[in-house]
């Protein structure tokens, strides 16, 4: 296995959509709380396409130029207005075709087997594989809002996308690369592509007023504000969960729930809240805390639908929240078992209203604050992105993704990413991110390796690409 180190750049290019009247669009209070975290940094690994890299590259770029027609945000740069008085600025993106990148980078002697070797932790070589290593969302006045990094790897390509969190949310981020993927898809193949809604790139706002009046923050800029912190050392492990699994881990959960008379629990509890329950009662023995020592479980929550009225699914920004169940003393927590801490996400959920979201947004304006990983409970876990994410779906012309990973940003211990699982069918692979005690702690776990399914072989690079062709995938 090769370094991370023999990673190296071969060619760098800009991608920019048709020339358009300049236009501005303010930045929300979800988007302006994420300036302080890091990009979004989420890949696929992919079998070889069967012409050369460096023409998948100028495919790749020609039929990004095309999806930035309808996503032109994604090719601007924040700016900072500062008001009159002073003392006051807003943030906005300044959509002017500024452009995006793609980068062609080779990773000498690495193997697709190095990157995602089976029931292992994630190896670092992995995070070298990313671009914009280190950047935060403010960094976006200067930096690109979106880069690409195409690398080769000795039998199969590695796609890396760095993307601006403050630009828009994970669901619209997927539906970008989904509708890109579906022009590349097209082009190469012959095939319909699918018509997608275009983005709503009008902003929301909480009294209705139209979404060009920008957000008054009281600083005359953000720029003292900026934190840039480094987590500890962190193992890294990406967890599969079978469709058959979670199904058993939500009937536990419902058992129990009916056997402490709590019907309406039972009745409403989902694969989601049993896998969260699963996580933070092993994770929380895993760190032996103290008896007395209290521990949440939050989740990042989609707002689009709990809206009233509610925003359509192609709204394009930041709606998202990270809900919190109620604060449980850690022994308290491992007592009371599955079936409770999962109806404890679920009741989490479940009082996450319209009227809960406005008062979040009323309370951030009054106090405006961003968020870095200083908001991570060290006592708690986090259950971040989504198995509803497409990712999957990002078939750019010569077949499914062998796997999905992610880079170095925005991980903390206790953090836990869900991803659809590649079988589908509503499996689902969970990133789990510890120090190292408590990840070889978590390793002794009976109650959560029962739950875990064993990592079947990815198919070889080479048979995925002739079963492409085979299927008439590329010309």
């Amino acid at each position: 296995m090769a370094s991370a180190t023999l990673v190296r750049v071969v060619s760098r290019r800009t991608v920019k959509p048709p020339a358009g009247p300049r236009e501005r669009i303010p930045l929300t209070t979800w988007d302006i709380s994420m300036l302080s975290a890091d990009y979004i940094q989420k890949g696929l690994l992919y079998a070889p396409p069967p012409f050369s890299t460096a023409r998948l590259v100028d495919h790749l770029q020609a039929a990004l130029a095309d999806a930035l027609v309808a996503y032109y945000p994604v090719a601007g740069r924040f700016a900072t207005e500062q008001h009159p008085s002073g003392g006051a600025c807003s943030v906005y993106i300044d959509c002017h075709g500024q452009g995006v990148d793609i980068i062609h980078a080779v990773a000498d002697g690495v193997a697709v087997a190095d990157v995602i070797p089976p029931d292992a932790d994630v190896l670092r070589l992995v995070q070298s594989l990313f671009p914009l290593d280190g950047a935060v969302n403010h960094d976006g006045h200067h930096l690109p809002l979106f880069v690409v990094q195409v690398t080769d790897l000795a039998d199969g390509v590695f796609v890396a996308f760095a993307y601006n969190h403050a630009l828009s949310d994970g669901t619209a981020f997927w539906d970008f690369l989904n509708v890109w993927a579906g022009i590349s898809r097209a082009r190469l193949t012959g095939e319909k592509q699918s018509q997608l809604p275009p983005p709503l790139l009008e902003r929301w706002s909480p009294d209705g007023l139209p979404s060009s009046r920008a957000v008054v923050l009281p600083y005359p800029d953000l720029t003292g504000l900026i934190e840039r912190l480094s987590p500890p050392p962190l193992r890294e492990r990406m967890l599969h969960f079978s469709a058959e699994s979670l199904a058993a881990l939500k009937e536990r959960a419902r058992q129990e729930l009916l056997a402490a008379g709590d019907a309406a629990g039972a009745a409403a509890v989902t694969r989601f809240q049993a896998l969260s329950s699963l996580v933070w009662r092993c994770v929380t023995r895993a760190r032996r805390l103290a008896p007395e020592q209290p521990t949440v479980c939050r989740a990042a929550i989609n707002n689009r639908a709990r809206l009233r009225p509610q925003l359509p699914p192609e709204y394009f920004g930041n709606t998202i929240y990270a809900i919190s169940t109620e604060a449980v003393r850690a022994g308290e927590l491992l007592e009371r078992g599955h079936g409770w801490a999962a109806a404890a996400v679920g009741r989490a959920v479940a009082a996450h209203t319209d009227a809960d979201i406005r008062a979040r947004v009323a309370a951030w304006t009054a106090k405006p604050v961003l968020y870095t990983l200083r908001y991570f409970d060290p006592s708690g876990v986090m259950m971040g992105s989504s198995p509803r994410f497409d990712m999957y779906g990002c078939d750019f012309g010569w077949g499914m993704a062998l796997a999905a990973r992610s880079g170095r940003a925005n991980k903390s211990d206790g953090k836990a990413s869900l991803y659809p699982g590649r079988e589908g069918g509503g499996s689902i692979d969970a990133e789990l991110v510890l120090t190292p005690e408590n990840m070889a702690r978590l390793e002794q776990d009976k109650e959560f390796w029962a739950a875990v399914t064993p990592d079947k072989p990815c198919p070889p690079p080479a048979a995925a690409a002739a079963a492409a062709n085979a299927r008439g995938r590329i010309d």
